[in-house]
This record gives C-alpha cells, sequence and structure tokens, in this order.
C-alpha cells in the first residue's frame, strides 16, 4: 500500500468521523424515561431530634456519643473493629 492510498484512506475515515459528527449534532435528543416514583415505604428514616441536639452541644455527652455511635453502626454496618 503506497503512501497515497493511505492518505486517501485517512481521508475517508475522517469524512465518516466528521459526517457522523455532524448527524449526531443535528438530531434532536431522544425522549428520556421519566425518573421512578419513591414511595415513603423506600425513603430513608427522618434525623432523630436527637442528632439534631447533638450537632450543637461542645461538651462531652453520653446520650450523644451513644446517638452518633448507632448512626455509625447503621451507616458502616453492624462489622465490629477486628485488630
Amino acid at each position: 500500500m503506497g503512501r497515497a492510498a493511505r492518505i486517501a484512506g485517512a481521508a475517508v475515515l475522517g469524512g465518516i468521523a466528521m459526517t457522523l459528527a455532524l448527524v449526531a449534532a443535528t438530531l434532536p435528543p431522544a425522549p428520556r424515561a421519566s425518573a421512578p416514583q419513591v414511595s415513603g415505604a423506600d425513603a430513608h428514616p427522618a434525623p432523630d431530634d436527637g442528632l439534631r441536639r447533638c450537632r450543637t452541644v461542645t461538651t462531652a455527652d453520653p446520650d450523644c456519643e451513644a446517638a452518633w455511635e448507632a448512626k455509625r453502626r447503621r451507616f458502616f454496618g453492624e462489622r465490629r473493629n477486628e485488630r
């Protein structure tokens, strides 16, 4: 395959790529599916009032520490520290 054939092949591939890009740019977007409906049973539980109060506590509070530890366990799972 000579140099001229390679240049012609590259030009053909470039032309095809440009044609595909132009067609994709001019076509209207495809309709999207609507978002699935979420029921109240699937929603996350509302944050506890205790945790809201604990956000502003600046001193050590055993109730707040227990509430945050329970929140951590729910978030990360029930796995214990394995050392």
